[in-house]
């Protein structure tokens, strides 16, 4: 099987980095983290372009249109949406680097249940959340930065299963990535096999999306194939509308990252996000497109 061919297809945005594209009611979305950090004291020091609030939230693109859902879960951070018939599921931390992941719900991306507490650990520093379908269930994975004794190289990967997406059951031995620095997760099963994309590299080195698989959770191959992305100029290409300092911005900026992808099967081929820039706050939305389906693009990067 030819290792999947990835085009990439243009920046979209400036300043979003945590985002996923689902199919909802015959719709393609893209579901965005729209940032606001603050300070110790509450005040804000880095908050996206066109966040006319003092919080961070959440919201849906149509890319197709233009449409934009009203904004919801605000306070929360490095969300993710999952979707299942006509329901989306939002996980999401309480904080950068809090104890607690919570989940939201929604039939209409109008109104959402109120957040509630899935996982919780008061030694945990908890970050971003990916789920996929595992067997009859619903398997979650979720990054932490500590404790030092259960996460050994900051950030690292556990899991969590579910029969009916409220209630989540941690599976203890059950992890990735203790022994290097990993991020941005995006966890997909076919077969036998657990397919786990992730953000790798240093600063010095830059950051690249690799995959690893595994039938266990516990037992991990990686893929001879990484990485699935990297950065290059590719990555540079406006798509969308920019004023032109932005445009300068997009053609100028220090680039030594593509993370945090995801992707979704959307008229015959793969609907791709990432991220790409300087990993420390200049940051980019880009898209991507390849052929074939979620399986056999997971598939490609092991079989020969």
């Amino acid at each position: 099987m030819a290792q999947a061919a990835i085009r990439k297809t243009g920046t979209i945005d400036i300043g979003i980095v945590e985002a996923n594209p689902v199919c909802f009611k015959g719709r393609l979305l893209l579901f965005e983290y729209i940032r606001c950090k603050k300070a110790p004291d509450g005040t804000v020091i880095q908050k996206y372009r066109g966040n006319r609030t003092d919080d961070s939230y959440f919201r849906f693109l149509e890319p197709a249109t233009g449409w934009i859902s009203p904004a919801f879960g605000h306070g929360l951070h490095l969300g993710n949406a999952f979707v299942r018939e006509d329901r989306v599921y939002v996980t999401a931390a309480e904080g950068w680097g809090k104890s607690r992941f919570c989940q939201l719900e929604s039939d209409d991306l109008i109104h959402w249940t109120e957040p509630r507490v899935i996982l919780e650990d008061p030694n945990w520093a908890g970050y971003n959340t990916s789920i996929c379908r595992d067997g009859d269930g619903f398997l979650l994975t979720f990054e932490l930065g500590k404790p030092a004794e259960k996460v050994g190289v900051p950030f690292t990967m556990f899991f969590a299963r579910s029969a009916d997406l409220k209630d989540w059951t941690l599976l203890p031995d059950a992890v990735f990535g203790r022994e290097i620095y990993t991020g941005g997760p995006m966890i997909r099963r076919f077969g036998d096999w657990y397919y786990f994309f992730y953000l790798d590299g240093s600063y010095e080195k830059g950051f690249r999306e690799s995959v690893a698989r595994s039938r266990d959770l516990k037992n991990w191959e990686w893929s001879p194939r990484n990485p699935v992305l990297e950065a290059d100029d590719g990555d540079r290409k406006p798509d969308g509308q920019f004023s032109d300092e932005e445009r300068e911005l997009i053609r100028t900026a220090v680039n030594i990252n593509n993370s945090d992808m995801d992707l979704c099967e959307w008229n015959g081929k793969l609907y791709i996000v990432y991220s790409w820039g300087n990993q420390r706050g200049t940051e980019f939305l880009a898209t991507a497109e390849a052929d074939g389906t979620e399986r056999s693009f997971c598939e490609s990067w092991f079989e020969t």
